[in-house]
């Protein structure tokens, strides 16, 4: 597998990234096991790149990653793992934002939960509006300085918000953030108005979640059929009219893949992968055979022909998933 730096930093990781939001078990849809094997196929595949956070199942995610550490106690040192702070995790006043006392907090939570010692990437889950972002970025600066991580970045940040976060850590000789995180496949492309410029203005890697619109890009999610039933899309109450606005272009996306002998997933995630400002695809399978099919989506050139089709396909439609 070819890695790729993460941004202008000397760090290298896998151009596919786990995510473990493992959204199909979160929903009761898929059992605990086939998590564990997801995590253990995607490393057996090559993948040196783990995507957590605080939130996801109350926690449990990061569990069941750790536990997988835990068995495969040689692989640590090679994996970059990320985890995330922000999301309320609880009933209190403090369990929510990225106030000082929140972040030394939920670290800690999240080190013993992933049975490591240090979390390689430590990203802000959202902005913080009630928090000073001096406040935040000291703390983030404070936790590289004790080994508990060793970069910082963000996610779901706009443009601006990302803007300032450097310039406040340039002024106060804070560490920067080397990655920000967002949302991005061909259904959703706001980043590329102001946000793909940032990155490769200020040399950080990005890392792009929701790949395949939650299932959409797969190609197995259609207008009068019935969606997977380890799929969220099974518990929609107006599936047919929610996917209506879609059918269309992933039908076009389909006859694509065809021509090339890929599958719809694989021609969506090598898209995203086509583009120089991305340094990593976060990927969010529900069962272990998932992890095979999107992995084929590296180790190939998507054909320019092609690339400007899907550009020009997808370029209006940016439409909430």
């Amino acid at each position: 597998m070819e890695f790729r730096n993460l941004g202008a930093s000397g760090l290298k990781v896998s151009p596919l990234c786990l995510g473990t939001g493992f959204r199909g078990h979160w929903h009761g849809l898929v059992e605990e096991q086939s998590c564990t094997e997801i995590v253990r196929r995607a490393i057996d595949l090559g993948c040196n790149f783990v995507d957590c956070a605080n939130y996801y199942f109350q926690g449990r995610c990061e569990t069941i990653v750790g536990n997988v550490l835990k068995d495969l106690n040689s692989v640590r040192n090679n994996l970059v793992i990320t985890s995330k702070v922000w999301s309320k995790i609880g009933p209190g006043p403090n369990d929510q934002g990225l106030s000082r006392y929140h972040i030394m907090r939920e670290i800690e939570r999240s080190l013993r939960r992933l049975k490591t010692d240090h979390i390689d990437i430590y990203l802000l889950h959202a902005f913080d509006p009630e928090t000073p972002l001096e406040e935040t970025l000291r703390t983030m600066d404070d936790l590289i300085a004790q080994g508990k991580t060793r970069y910082v970045g963000c996610c779901n940040f706009t443009s601006a918000q990302v803007v300032e976060s450097l310039w406040i850590s340039d002024v106060n000789n804070l560490q920067p953030y080397v990655c920000v995180q967002n949302e991005y496949n061909l259904f959703k492309r706001e980043i590329e108005k102001e946000l793909f410029s940032r990155c490769r203005q200020h040399g950080l890697g990005l890392m792009t979640y929701s790949p395949l619109a939650v299932g959409l890009l797969t190609g197995n999610i259609r207008r009068g059929q019935t969606p997977p039933n380890t799929s969220v899309w099974s518990q929609k109450e107006d599936f047919e009219g929610e996917i209506s606005i879609f059918d269309d272009l992933i039908q076009v996306l389909i006859d694509m893949a065809d021509e090339l002998g890929k599958t719809p997933a694989q021609v969506a995630v090598a898209w995203i992968l086509d583009h120089p400002e991305v340094s990593s695809a976060i990927i969010g399978p529900d069962l272990p055979e998932h992890v095979d099919e999107v992995f084929g989506a590296i180790g190939w050139i998507l054909p320019d022909d092609v690339r400007k089709k899907l550009d020009e396909t997808f370029e209006p439609v940016c439409t909430s998933t």
